[in-house]
């Protein structure tokens, strides 16, 4: 069934979707989990390094083990294909974060987008799209990609 129209709230730590079958709540693990599998999915398909990537930063910010956290990514998989309107309430969930989270998830992304290697115009354009829902400012998106550059490259030589 796909839910249209749904009505959402953010309550307790949780994302709350109003669907034509009553309400469904949904986690911050959860979300987080939902927001990487969006960025992912932006070339059109997740790749397997993407996949690893996800596991270890639902281990690294969740603290999910393995199996949890492969039962997160396939569960938001299952969740943005029944319910489109998830992505409204994953924006509700970022814009509700403090700043350093914004800057966590931004970065987050950044690293997914990474992980096969490639940079590819539709996942930035996901990255962008995700970002404004959001509502993270600019300063806090450069903060992350600082963070993200300077994981990644090569020290400069002396």
């Amino acid at each position: 069934m796909t839910d249209r129209n749904l009505q959402h709230s953010f309550s307790g730590g949780q994302v709350v979707l109003e669907t034509a079958d009553g309400p469904v709540s949904y986690d911050s693990k959860l979300l987080i989990a939902a927001t990487l599998i969006f960025i992912a999915k932006g070339s059109g398909r997740i790749e397997p390094q993407e996949s690893g990537v996800m596991l270890e930063l639902l281990r690294e910010y969740c603290g999910a083990t393995g199996a949890e956290g492969l039962d997160l990514l396939t569960q938001a998989i299952t969740e943005l294909a029944e319910r489109p309107t998830l992505q409204a309430a994953l924006a509700t969930f970022a814009r509700s974060l403090p700043d350093p989270g914004k800057e966590d998830l931004a970065y987050m992304a950044l690293r997914v987008i990474a992980a096969d290697g490639r940079r590819e115009a539709a996942e930035m354009a996901q990255f962008r799209a995700a970002v404004e829902a959001a509502g993270i400012h600019p300063e806090i998106v450069h903060r992350a990609f600082d963070r993200f550059f300077a994981e990644t490259m090569p020290d400069p030589p002396e």
